[in-house]
């Protein structure tokens, strides 16, 4: 009797691709950044029909259940993230566990929370670093109080309607996001700022 098994095509070869094409022609030449995301399959993130999109340069949105973000909103992402060995990382998933995944292997502690739970957040001072899989209009305090001072936050950021990499760092309580560059995000709505009206 002959038995069939299906596997799936090795993807090393795309994902080579994905760091020669789209991150290092964009200025993401790390070492450390070009490892993990060689080392990590995207497809594994993403539904069956789904997987033939992982390694396409925008995001891929999966309804209800969130994205998986453009390879070179990760790269970035983590280029500004500079995680290090002694971190404590909490992860803002955008409906995948594949930042998580990437960032795991390089620091001391990491924790995924839902964008629902981190605009809940509660609790003072528990992460050097949160990293945040998607753009946002507004960064709750609960969840700026997650920092440790001097700690550090990456995150996509919605500005007049355009998306953009930011980063920040709490000083004295405060954390200010300041922009870095403008890049294709999905939106995170569970951030929305409340609507204004305004009367001509």
């Amino acid at each position: 009797m002959n038995t069939m098994t299906t596997t799936l095509p090795d993807t090393h070869l795309a994902r080579r691709a994905m760091i020669d094409s789209q991150l290092r022609t964009s200025g993401v030449n790390e070492e450390y950044v070009l490892a993990r995301m060689i080392a990590v399959p995207r497809e594994e993130f993403l539904p069956a029909d789904k997987a033939a999109q992982a390694y396409i340069d925008r995001a891929v949105m999966l309804g209800e259940a969130g994205h998986l973000a453009a390879p070179l909103f990760y790269g970035k992402l983590l280029l500004e993230a500079a995680p290090m060995p002694d971190d404590r990382v909490l992860v803002v998933g955008g409906g995948t566990d594949y930042l998580a995944a990437l960032l795991r292997p390089l620091v001391a502690e990491l924790h995924q929370i839902t964008a629902a739970e981190a605009v809940n957040a509660s609790g003072t001072g528990a992460y050097s670093l949160i990293v945040i899989d998607g753009a946002i209009e507004q960064l709750p305090d609960g969840l700026a109080a997650q920092l440790t001072d001097e700690g550090r936050i990456v995150t996509g950021l919605v500005l007049r309607q355009v998306t953009r990499l930011a980063t920040g760092r709490k000083v004295a309580g405060k954390v200010n996001l300041q922009p870095v560059e403008d890049l294709g995000i999905p939106v995170l709505h569970a951030f929305d700022a409340p609507k204004t009206w305004t009367f001509a």
